[in-house]
């Protein structure tokens, strides 16, 4: 009894879900080409850097030594640890905490940078989300991203439309695969730098999460 009341207060508790991710997105990198991608997200950045949503901290292998420190926020428990042990391999400091996108737990204009990936597709609250990462970033500093969302053709968005109003959140731990979010951090006032489309994998059949999008936007300086 007392086990279930403390899952109930996380804001965010997929288990089975976050267990899967951890393997998948494990494959993902060694056998799909996502570490790469990954460095190149993380390419450039230096000192302080919060990371949204990191996941079980895949990117922490990649951020540059010119990063003095990684503020890695976490919501869901199983993820968050998973995410510590790897801060503890990472070459750069990297300091992994419980929170939500939508209430950043951390000062205004404080970092140098920000990275969400494969994330903006899973918070509650999509331009809350986005106005908090503005918040929290200096005038000038970038914004990385490496995100899924919409598909280009009409048959396959229509399709994410129909799995993200049934049960795609339900089963994939709330992501979502129809949202723009290239559009969506435009509309948060950042300006855009570079976008680069992706699939996912790159060949054979697509999937409803196999459209990709990695860039930079930047906060403006005034």
């Amino acid at each position: 009894m007392t086990r279930r009341t403390r899952a109930a207060k996380e804001p965010v508790h997929h288990p089975l879900f976050a267990r899967a991710y951890a393997r998948m997105s494990a494959q993902a990198d060694a056998h799909a080409g996502v570490a790469r991608i990954r460095a190149e997200l993380l390419t450039g950045l230096s000192g302080r850097v919060i990371e949204i949503g990191a996941g079980n901290g895949r990117n922490f292998a990649h951020y540059p030594a010119a990063v003095a420190e990684v503020v890695a926020i976490e919501p869901e428990r199983t993820l968050r640890r998973l995410a510590v042990r790897a801060a503890l391999r990472a070459e750069v400091p990297v300091d992994v905490v419980p929170g939500v996108a939508e209430a950043l737990p951390v000062k205004s204009e404080a970092f140098d940078g920000a990275v969400a990936s494969l994330v903006l597709c899973s918070v509650r609250d999509l331009p809350r989300s986005l106005a908090e990462i503005h918040r929290v970033l200096r005038p000038g500093a970038e914004l990385r991203f490496f995100e899924h969302g919409l598909a280009p053709g009409p048959n396959m968005a229509s399709f994410q439309r129909l799995l993200d109003r049934t049960v795609w959140p339900r089963l994939c731990g709330g992501c979502h695969t129809s949202r723009d979010p290239v559009a969506a951090i435009e509309a948060a006032g950042f300006e855009l730098l570079a976008q680069r489309s992706l699939r996912l994998p790159e060949r054979g059949p697509a999937f409803p999460d196999s459209y990709c999008v990695l860039g930079s936007a930047r906060r403006p300086s005034v």
